[in-house]
């Protein structure tokens, strides 16, 4: 799904510079019981903090049991990410499910539980593309829209169905969102039909819209749950009361020929996605994308080595 405004980029200028990591298991964490000695995985992901400090978590533990990674974080949006997992040229990167279920899979009713989510993903990306979805993070980091604390206060904004009947309304007030979220299934088109109202939106980059929210000159702004900036900044979260949403809890999505040729990849990243909640996040996210404006390989590794998972940071 879709963070932090980070420009896309195409395959040929990763967040790694799309250099290869040679193995490096040095002891303690995973590569006490888990050994990738001998394999090669390119590792990608999408262009928003988020993203890449999962891809970065992504690298640092597979290094950590000693496969050889080609790094290109920052591969570029959803869809680019997607086709390069299709066509070869990622073997891997973190998806979320209900981006799979809504813009892969092409169903139009989410599912409301997440662990029953993750399940019917997992078992038809497996049949009908060869991906294999590993762990599923507590973490959902759906779409939402944020509003100044103060003003949602003042206005009696609480849920989407108060969105909708105050831009229905007439009343002045700027929605913005991002490019992505513009033209996506799970996103404003589907969120207009489901909840009853029309508006043209102001489309800004992904990071942008937090601030300009903040500075009021957009009402409504388009969040994602985990992102550490909503407490930051003071937004209150309308809530999604007819659940349109879908759960956006993530997953390491592998080629079946990349993860066939050592299944104990899932072993890696089973524990680690599954220590990811949303507080944990939110907090990450933060580090990057907050004052201390921290890079995600840092953050990552930090973090990684923190939980035990590897030996150093």
């Amino acid at each position: 799904m879709a963070l932090a405004g980070v420009a896309a980029v195409t395959l040929v200028a990763g967040c790694g510079g799309l250099e290869a990591s040679g193995p490096a298991a040095a002891g303690g964490g995973l590569a006490d019981t888990i050994s990738l000695e001998g394999q090669s995985y390119i590792l990608g992901g999408k262009d928003f903090d988020e993203q890449l400090i999962l891809c970065q978590v992504g690298v640092a533990a597979l290094e950590s049991v000693g496969a050889t990674v080609t790094d290109r974080c920052n591969t570029g949006g959803t869809q680019v990410a997607r086709d390069a997992l299709l066509s070869g040229g990622l073997d891997m990167y973190f998806e979320y499910n209900g981006t799979a279920w809504i813009t892969f899979l092409g169903e139009t009713t989410p599912v409301a539980d997440e662990q029953e989510q993750y399940e019917v993903v997992k078992e038809r990306d497996l049949a009908e593309n060869q991906i294999q979805w590993v762990g599923r993070s507590p973490f959902n980091n759906t779409y939402a829209f944020g509003v100044v604390e103060a003003k949602a206060e003042e206005l009696g904004l609480t849920t989407l169905s108060d969105m909708a009947a105050y831009i229905n309304s007439g009343q002045p007030g700027t929605t913005c969102i991002d490019t992505e979220y513009a033209s996506r299934d799970d996103g404003l088109p589907g969120l207009q039909e489901t909840y009853g109202f029309q508006v043209t939106p102001e489309i800004l980059q992904t990071g942008v819209v937090y601030q300009a929210t903040a500075d009021g000159d957009c009402l409504f702004g388009l969040v994602f749950t985990t992102d550490g900036r909503i407490a930051e900044l003071g937004f209150r979260v309308l809530e999604d009361d007819l659940k349109f949403h879908p759960n956006y809890n993530v997953s390491a999505t592998i080629r079946s020929d990349a993860y066939d040729r050592n299944p104990a990849i899932a072993q890696v990243f089973e524990p680690i996605i599954a220590a990811l909640d949303n507080e944990t996040m939110s907090r990450l996210n933060l580090q990057v994308s907050g004052d201390e404006a921290l890079a995600p390989r840092d953050v990552a590794r930090t973090w990684l080595a923190e939980e035990g998972f590897i030996g150093g940071a």
